[in-house]
């Protein structure tokens, strides 16, 4: 058996092997940290996925070894496969960073701001695309595209206003489930994701297109305006379930549950159980074991530091990975916590993101009696 065939690419002058056939997303996600392009559409565990909200975009600045030509014009970086020898600029791309905004900008044309009545505030991708990626203020004068409400079936509430159409609910749906009862209906900008002749969604698996769901246009009609998902604290848990994989992560307020989740991963997709498999959990375990009783209780979830669902929550909270800046050809990194430029409270010398746990009065009076004696022996 002959061994696969190895390729070479360059993102942002770090420089990986990856198999023939890699696209240059999951490329970039190996070496991970802000290399990796952001995905709206994109889901690994989904087939035919990606290559509609364009956020990926990237400037191949050289094709390969063989044809070292530029492409011509920015690549979704979830369709494009690498080749050998292949560069590519993502954040040390300035091309790159202007047309993400643009991108981010015409995503939030029609997008409502109702972000404090939002359910899915907090744990959003389009607040994080947006705040990373996007511009402070819109060019769009007009009215925004509404659309009614509709329930779907006894669990899940369809807000078509706030959808983004990435069509991976209507792919897990359809991959997922024994049978697809919605889809896009209409054309342009009257497009929109509706069920066929008002049919519920109705199967053990479906509730897993509110997981998939970036944006909060498909939410659970069992947790709506319940809590905020920043006042929960996530636990890993699972049980015997002979429909699924039983591995699932309760989001709890003291002893109560209050939802019942998928796994997971770095990149906001569901994430792989123990034997391997997508985790993919049925309704009855995410819409039925609301006790704490059902469960067989794993520990605290671990959280990214960066996310606001680990506030007050600094149990195995994980840092994102850093890289020099050398490598990343002078680009400078961002602070998690940079707020000194528009606040004259905290003192500038001061790191928060680097404090250990959440800073308190002791942090600055340790820097400011440090400050005192350094005046003092001059």
């Amino acid at each position: 058996m002959s061994e696969q065939q190895l390729f070479k690419v360059t993102i942002d002058n770090i420089t990986i092997e990856v198999p023939a056939g890699t696209t240059i997303l999951n490329a970039a996600r190996q070496i991970g940290g802000d290399v990796a392009p952001p995905a709206m559409c994109y889901y690994s565990k989904l087939q035919n996925s990606g290559g509609k909200c364009r956020t990926c975009l990237v400037e191949v600045s050289k094709g390969s070894d063989k044809d070292p030509r530029p492409m011509p014009k920015l690549v979704a970086s979830c369709r494009t496969t690498v080749m050998d020898g292949m560069e590519v600029k993502n954040i040390t791309s300035q091309k790159t960073i202007d047309a993400r905004k643009g991108v981010v900008e015409m995503l939030l044309i029609n997008h409502p701001l109702d972000c404090p009545i939002c359910d899915q505030a907090g744990e959003c991708d389009l607040q994080d695309l947006s705040y990373n990626h996007g511009k402070g203020g819109t060019r769009y004068d007009f009215n925004r595209r509404t659309f009614e409400k509709h329930t779907l079936g006894p669990h899940i509430q369809l807000h078509m206003t706030r959808c983004i159409l990435c069509y991976r609910c209507v792919f897990t749906a359809d991959q997922l489930t024994n049978k697809r009862e919605h889809g896009i209906l209409d054309r342009g900008d009257h497009s929109q994701i509706s069920t066929y002749i008002e049919q519920n969604l109705d199967n053990d698996f479906i509730g897993n297109v509110i997981d998939v769901c970036p944006v909060g246009a498909l939410t659970d009609r069992t947790f709506r305006f319940k809590n905020r998902v920043w006042f929960t604290k996530p636990v890993d848990a699972h049980r015997d379930c002979p429909k699924c994989c039983g591995e699932v992560r309760l989001w709890m307020r003291g002893d109560e549950v209050f939802r019942v989740t998928a796994r997971k991963d770095q990149w906001g997709e569901i994430a792989n159980a123990s034997d391997g498999k997508t985790g993919w959990i049925c309704d009855e375990c995410r819409f039925e074991k609301k006790e704490t009783k059902d469960w067989v209780i794993e520990g605290t979830t671990k959280v990214n530091r960066q996310s606001v669902i680990s506030a007050n929550k600094y149990i195995g909270v994980l840092k994102p990975p850093e890289f020099m800046q050398e490598v990343m050809d002078g680009v400078k990194q961002r602070y998690m916590l940079d707020i000194h430029n528009v606040s004259e409270v905290n003192e500038p010398e001061i790191r928060l993101d680097l404090i250990e746990g959440p800073a308190h009065s002791e942090d600055f009076e340790i820097a400011d009696k440090e400050r005192k004696e350094k005046e003092n022996n001059k």
